[in-house]
């Protein structure tokens, strides 16, 4: 008996340190972090050095928030259950704290740089830097005349761009969502992989991404008090319909034409795409329904439409959008593509009214693409893969 007890004490401890072997140190970490790690099963250990705290707790914004565990060295530990693969958010809670993990890089979102930790997908290379031809992201600054300031935006060339001094390219300005920033669709995203691996595949054609910073303030505008106001009131709403419409002037009036007097663009509709996500998304449809003389290529990843996904009514192909999808087959000819994406597991209203919106569009006989990323929320997962279904169906057609 004393024998049969001690194999299984054995087996048990060669199992619990398969286990633990199969935790690795996340690709987002800091360089030489050792946590948080993640292993097969899709499971994040998140480990802190907090030895007088009395409590810590980690927050996954998307995802489980969870008491952490002393341990006798003085470090906190937690392991959550399996996350859904992509870059999830999170911080920590110490002694009533909000902090940043420092194991983990930093990552702008919900309006501070905040921890992250990236659930690789089994089997996805598409997002990763590969062994193909790569394009650069470069930092640029131009002054706005509508918001006064000095503004930043970055822009992928792509591979063949310094070599072909010639060639002029395609333009897709690409948004990040409400709380991020110009840095997102690169930081978190990886636009610039997923770009460099859909060209090298050779059914996508090469483009110029241009990802701008998506909140603007018209020059001598007061910063509005918002101060217990929620979320929907008079005072918000009007503030972030300042804010569009400074924008969007910003876009068509600067940025644009900053971009094609500086890069090798085609300048011209049937070259032009936008597209964004969440917030970047109904910036998108507010920004190219209004201009369809400057954009033929319109995305928008988990927010099109605004008050029409968040409100609770159908499309009116003849009044919305100033009706331009009354007449559906001559919108066809203005428009090359009209592209919705959400994932399967967004928040409900999100979904549903992206759902709507679909639907609305297939009973006016509107030319669009509807795809729902499986098993994602409102995160950067469904991005990326909105991106890689997106990004080759542009330029197809134009001359």
């Amino acid at each position: 008996m004393k024998l049969v007890g001690i194999a299984m004490l054995m087996a048990a401890s060669l199992c619990f340190g398969q286990e633990q072997g199969d935790f690795q140190p996340a690709m987002t970490n800091v360089p030489d972090a050792q946590y948080p790690r993640v292993d097969s099963q899709s499971r994040v250990e998140v480990r802190v050095k907090a030895p007088d705290a009395n409590k810590v707790k980690v927050n996954f914004w998307s995802g489980p928030k969870l008491d952490m565990v002393k341990q006798s060295d003085g470090y906190w530990t937690v392991t959550t259950p399996p996350q859904a693969p992509g870059l999830h958010y999170y911080t920590l809670n110490i002694d009533g704290a909000e902090v940043s993990d420092p194991g983990s890089r930093s990552y702008f979102g919900g309006g501070k740089d905040s921890s992250a930790v990236e659930v690789p997908e089994a089997g996805a290379t598409y997002y990763l830097p590969q062994d193909v031809p790569h394009g650069q992201v470069r930092e640029v600054w131009y002054h706005s005349r509508v918001t006064g300031t000095w503004r930043r935006a970055f822009v992928y060339t792509p591979p063949d761009y310094d070599t072909k001094a010639k060639v002029r390219y395609p333009v897709l300005y690409l948004q990040h969502g409400a709380g991020e920033d110009e840095t997102g669709w690169t930081k978190q995203g990886h636009a610039n992989f997923i770009l460099d691996n859909l060209i090298a595949s050779g059914n996508t054609k090469p483009m110029i991404i241009v990802m701008a910073y998506g909140y603007a303030r018209r020059a001598g505008q007061p910063v509005p008090d918002l101060t217990g106001k929620p979320f929907g009131s008079p005072e918000m709403m009007r503030a972030m319909q300042e804010n569009a419409a400074a924008f969007e002037d910003d876009l068509t009036q600067v940025l644009i034409p900053f971009i094609d007097s500086n890069f090798r663009t085609l300048p011209d509709r049937d070259h032009r795409a936008m597209a964004g996500l969440s917030m970047g998304g109904m910036q998108t449809f507010q920004v190219t329904f209004d201009h369809l003389d400057l954009f033929s290529y319109i995305g928008g990843f988990s927010g099109a439409a605004g008050a029409l996904i968040l409100g609770d009514r159908k499309l009116d192909p003849k009044t919305d959008f100033h009706g331009v999808l009354a007449d559906p087959a001559a919108f066809a000819k203005r428009v090359h593509l009209l592209w919705i994406g959400v994932g399967t597991e967004e928040p409900q209203r999100m979904k549903d009214g992206l759902e709507r919106l679909n639907t609305s569009l297939t009973e006016a006989n509107v030319q669009h693409v509807f795809y729902e990323s499986p098993g994602t929320a409102h995160e950067w997962q469904t991005w990326r893969r909105d991106l890689k279904d997106f990004a080759p169906r542009l330029f197809q057609t134009a001359q």
